[in-house]
């Protein structure tokens, strides 16, 4: 059965999950919309640079984060400086790792859905006045819908499985920073096989719970009869 620190941590990943999300789309949704506008050069490195993630192992990604939050990196000392405290090992220092961790799993299937939209429907809706502001509200979110659903399932389930980044940010403070996967970690060293059987395979179903709604989400992934 779950321990309550297993409960506790479930509790903070799905809460560092669900923060994460929001966050991502928040920043994700201008980028990816630039990103499938944009004529610039500028899109090639700037795609390559959300897409690193992808490719770069999370501890390296997570030393350099580590660095730059400290006490003697730019963003440590510019926190420090506003009062916030230093990241590393905190909340809010997860929350700032899974945003960049994840950043190319919400970009990416948004990127794509607008790209799929095309200049007609846009161009129509700029000879009906519509401002750029209000044909991206009122045009492009609506018919990119099901890049939306693909980014929030992906960048929510992105963040649940993270294990290399959070452990170099977060280290394993219990009701802190101790998240699933950390707490997988933690049985497994102890030899605690039982309890960790519990959480991971509640990771596997929710896995499998994730690719059948991206499945069944995804029209051109189902045959039609």
């Amino acid at each position: 059965m779950l321990s309550p620190a297993d409960l506790a941590a479930i509790w903070l990943t799905l809460k560092l999950a669900g923060v994460t999300t929001v966050l991502l789309l928040l920043i994700g949704t201008p980028v990816a919309w630039w990103l499938a506008r944009t004529p610039s050069w500028w899109k090639g490195p700037v795609g390559a640079v959300v897409a690193l993630p992808i490719v770069l192992p999370p501890t390296v990604l997570g030393f350099y984060l580590l660095l730059l939050m400290g006490p003697e990196g730019v963003v440590g000392r510019l926190t420090t400086a506003a009062g916030i405290g230093l990241l590393p090992f905190s909340f809010a220092g997860l929350v700032v790792a899974s945003v960049i961790y994840s950043m190319p799993f919400v970009v990416q299937p948004l990127q794509n859905a607008f790209e799929a939209i095309g200049d007609g429907p846009l161009e129509a809706a700029a000879t009906l006045r519509a401002s750029p502001l209000d044909a991206f509200f009122s045009v492009a979110v609506p018919l990119a819908r099901p890049g939306f659903l693909t980014a929030t399932i992906l960048g929510f389930a992105h963040t649940v499985g993270e294990f290399g980044i959070v452990l170099m940010i977060g280290g394993n403070i219990p009701d802190k920073t101790r998240v699933v996967s950390v707490q997988i970690y933690d049985h497994v060293e102890a030899m605690e096989y039982g309890q960790a059987h519990w959480l991971a395979g509640a990771m596997v179903a929710f896995s499998f719970v994730v690719l059948l709604a991206l499945y069944w989400l995804n029209p051109t992934g189902r045959r039609r009869t």
